[in-house]
């Protein structure tokens, strides 16, 4: 992790991918990311799947680099001392309602220039999910095989929580745009992202909605073939399924050449009267007849030997892999600066953890941080933050008001 954001520090009361995966980027900048739950763990601690010790893996990577303080936050006194420490922070990220002990206007009462950044649903107020903002932004029913009929097909979900992220990444970049404003003015603010807003208004950044709109209708399934370029997996003579793309005119010449179909483009150029080095038009209009040039070419080679031809013309493309597979990949993975060893992973499980995602040549990016146990902070962050004795941060434990770390209690079922 970095260190430019080593004078932050940020409270977190969350759950589930968005608003986790908004402090997690900010924590490996450097801020100091608290993460307060409830003294059982939020709705995300026990998120499927579990280790043998009982461990969430999910839980473990999303609060990489974070502190977390354990409340009883059903309790009032729990309640107070969340709403102080954010107060005192005076940054906080939630994805509680705004009608929840954590309104901004209740610590915009202690702080005038708090900010809150709240994920929510929808911007009405309505509960949603990833795969229910993405059923309703339109992808599931343009994906699944171009054959299957418009109207009776089904959708096909996609196993990425593609919006949860981007609305993570989007929050975090929003929370640093209210901290510049509020170093400009002395003004807080109160960001609400709602995850809906991030889909709709992706698919309206993409123009796929001036596309629906102008065209007065849906966009045909395409299968595994990319829309509006040149793009498709194929399969080598040994089986090895690939994905090629092709959006360049240097991309396109390189296929064309790794595959020896120079002669065999020449003669459809002819047929059908176009140039398919012009662009991208011409190249998605004729896919058909373009496709079965490759796949036959693709046929009679192993995926070795496309592989390095390939590669040699500079082509964009790469084999499908199993997540199992890309786990072990040297290339991906193991040789890949991206990725270290984190100590002392909670679920006790060794394994490569991400650093930032952002290169800073400059700056030492670190080996990456563990998870927090439940509660290991809780002592730590009281006394610092709210300047709570010992003593007092005794009778809090005591009263079952604060818990402290569950690293030796039992997290099997």
């Amino acid at each position: 992790m970095y260190n430019l954001l080593n004078d932050l520090s940020i409270i977190e009361v969350s759950s589930f991918v968005a608003s986790p995966t908004a402090g997690l980027y900010c924590a490996q900048m450097g801020a100091e990311v608290i993460r307060v739950d409830h003294k059982a763990g939020g709705l995300d601690y026990n998120r499927y799947m579990l280790t043998t010790e009982g461990r969430s893996l999910s839980w473990e990577n999303l609060n990489r680099a974070k502190k977390s303080v354990a409340l009883d936050l059903q309790s009032g006194e729990g309640r107070e001392l969340c709403v102080e420490l954010a107060a005192k922070t005076g940054q906080l990220i939630t994805n509680l309602p705004e009608a929840s002990f954590l309104a901004h206007t209740a610590m915009q009462a202690r702080r005038a220039d708090m900010i809150s950044l709240r994920i929510m649903g929808w911007h009405d107020g309505r509960q949603a999910m990833d795969f229910t903002v993405n059923a309703a932004a339109g992808y599931p029913l343009m994906t699944g095989p171009e054959e299957w009929d418009a109207h009776s097909a089904p959708p096909v979900n996609q196993v990425l929580p593609a919006w949860d992220f981007i609305t993570g990444a989007y929050s975090a970049f929003a929370m640093l745009a209210a901290l510049h404003h509020r170093g400009r003015t002395g003004e807080g603010s109160e960001v609400r992202v709602p995850l809906g807003d991030v889909a709709i208004g992706t698919m309206a950044n993409a123009g796929l909605m001036a596309e629906a709109l102008y065209r007065g209708g849906d966009r045909e399934r395409l299968g595994n073939a990319i829309w509006g370029a040149f793009g498709r997996d194929f399969r080598s003579g040994d089986g090895v399924r690939f994905m090629v793309a092709a959006l360049t005119p240097k991309q396109w010449g390189g296929l064309v050449k790794a595959f020896a179909l120079q002669d065999s483009i020449a003669a459809l150029e002819a047929e059908v009267g176009v140039r398919f080095a012009d662009g991208d038009t011409p190249r998605f209009q004729h896919r058909a007849a373009l496709f079965a040039l490759f796949q036959q070419a693709a046929d009679g080679l192993d995926y070795a030997d496309l592989a390095a031809r390939m590669a040699a013309e500079g082509c964009t493309f790469e084999r499908y892999r199993t997540a199992y597979e890309a786990a072990n990949d040297p290339v991906l993975v193991a040789d890949n600066p991206l990725f270290g060893h984190a100590p002392a992973n909670p679920s006790g499980f060794d394994y490569p953890a991400t650093r930032s995602f952002a290169n800073l040549p400059a700056h030492d990016a670190g080996e990456p941080a563990p998870a927090p146990y439940l509660g290991q902070h809780s002592e730590e962050v009281l006394a610092e933050k709210l300047g709570l004795s010992s003593g007092a941060i005794g009778k809090l434990v005591d009263a079952g008001t604060v818990a402290l770390s569950d690293q030796h209690t039992n997290r099997l079922p």
